[in-house]
């Protein structure tokens, strides 16, 4: 609990006793208790509501101002822009508000697409570049590189590195602004991190039939459930481990697969994990590439059954990436021959099969006119992922935002219709190749090939 100073000064009684005046550095402020109980019971402020004299706390007058507008109103008068955020950030802490900050400045849902635009950039020490991203919904980022992990707080300004076990990470997720999973292909096991302490807090293997170590493919999660895709080091036998997300303690196991001969669907490991909330399963996609092309499929799991609910087989122009958008009941790939954006409505995946000998394909391309497929691999290492209702799709330097629009007004007569826009200014883009893409709090992350940093990409902000 922060230190303070209160003093008793001798004043008339207040004629309104839910009415409270606070000497903040000499200036007087007067409130209400329902105001300032706003704060929480755990905060300074609540413990001022409760005092039954007038106050006096030794602090910045001008800075108490902003945090008593943010608790009147829910948000930050438009003068904040005159002020340094790191000392905004400590004042908050000192009056135990930090989380009405962190939801004012970072929320989510003041996200807007269509405005943003790359505005800083977070350096990262040594010569590795990023291999994966991860955030918290309100903005904390994880970004592995080589075999460290740097964290940045939700305002980016605080910044700290651990050196990990691992040559190099292939799969990192945020559990919290302090604890992240993460796990390697060539590395057996799937470590919990406690980022602030720098250590191992566990370490989750799956027992194969051969009892070899298990490597990680891919982790997902629903918030109260940690999802990992293990395959075994022969690469023999492949699964999915659910988790209990408080315990850590294995729920169920899903997918298992035992390889034998030349059963290829078999072979193939879930190498991305999302949770649909909206239909309480699990999506799981991998693919592979042969002498014929590459294949793949996108399986939505039941996880209280443990069974399959409907799969897409890919063999024509499978995907390079995919996403699902549970805000428009939308499923999303690029394609790899292609490179074009497809989509498929989730609420029609149940009634197609999408077998070999099945004519019927869920798969709409969100262009008017496709690209003929020259024998190039156009799609090759694009990635897409959704945020709200909008999908952002990674071109070589370029992101393409993609929106859906009424169909009357396209013209189109079925389907569903999607409108492109191309992000950001045009001396941003067309730049070295887009390797990861993340969103948290009001911002989206973008790292590159060949670049020792990410990219804060942010657009009009409440406040500052």
């Amino acid at each position: 609990m922060p230190s303070f100073d209160i003093c008793c000064l001798e004043t008339e009684p207040e004629l309104n006793s839910n009415v409270v005046s606070i000497n903040v550095g000499g200036r007087i402020f007067q409130t209400t208790k329902q105001t300032l109980t706003q704060a929480g019971p755990k905060s300074l402020l609540y413990r001022l509501a409760e005092t039954g004299s007038d106050r006096f706390v030794d602090r910045d007058p001008d800075q108490f101002s902003l945090l008593l507008s943010l608790l009147r109103s829910g948000t930050l008068p438009s003068k904040v822009k005159d002020f340094d955020l790191r000392d905004l950030i400590e004042e908050s802490r000192f009056y135990g508000v930090e989380s009405l900050l962190t939801s004012s400045l970072s929320d989510p849902s003041h996200l807007d697409a269509f405005s943003l635009r790359k505005s800083s950039e977070l350096p990262l020490n040594g010569r590795d570049t990023p291999s994966a991203i991860a955030s918290t919904p309100f903005g904390s980022l994880h970004v592995s590189h080589g075999s460290k992990i740097t964290s940045f707080d939700w305002s980016l300004t605080r910044k700290s590195t651990i050196l990990t076990q691992f040559t190099a990470i292939d799969s990192l997720l945020a559990i919290s602004p302090d604890i992240a999973a993460a796990g390697a292909t060539d590395f057996s096991g799937l470590q919990i991190l406690d980022l602030q302490k720098g250590r191992v807090k566990q370490v989750l293997n799956w027992e194969n039939a051969t009892r070899s170590g298990s490597t990680v493919q891919a982790i997902g999660s629903s918030g109260k459930l940690l999802f990992t895709s293990f395959e075994s080091c022969r690469r023999n036998s492949n699964s999915i481990l659910v988790y209990d997300m408080n315990t850590l303690n294995p729920v169920i196991e899903i997918a298992r697969n035992e390889i034998f001969g030349a059963d290829l669907d078999s072979a193939i490991p879930a190498t991305k994990l999302r949770w649909v909330s909206g239909y309480g399963l699990l999506m799981a996609s991998g693919s592979h590439s042969g002498l014929s092309g590459v294949s793949g499929n996108i399986k939505f799991w039941d996880i209280r059954s443990g069974n399959v609910a409907f799969e897409l087989k890919e063999k024509v122009d499978c995907f390079a990436d995919v996403c699902v958008s549970d805000n428009m009941n939308v499923l999303f790939k690029v394609g790899v021959s292609s490179g074009e954006v497809f989509n498929a409505d989730l609420r029609c995946l149940g009634t197609v099969n999408n077998d070999a000998n099945d004519n019927s394909n869920p798969w709409m391309c969100v262009e008017n006119r496709r690209k003929v497929v020259n024998g190039k691999k156009e799609g090759l290492g694009c990635k897409i992922e959704s945020h709200g209702n909008q999908v952002f799709c990674s071109k070589g330097g370029d992101i393409e935002l993609w929106s859906e629009v009424a169909a009357g007004s396209e013209g189109r007569l079925k389907g569903r219709v999607f409108r492109k826009n191309v992000m950001g200014r045009v001396k941003a883009m067309g730049g070295l190749k887009v390797t990861n893409l993340a969103f948290g709090g009001n911002k989206m992350f973008v790292t590159r090939k060949d670049q020792q940093a990410v990219e804060v990409w942010q657009g009009s902000t409440r406040g500052l």
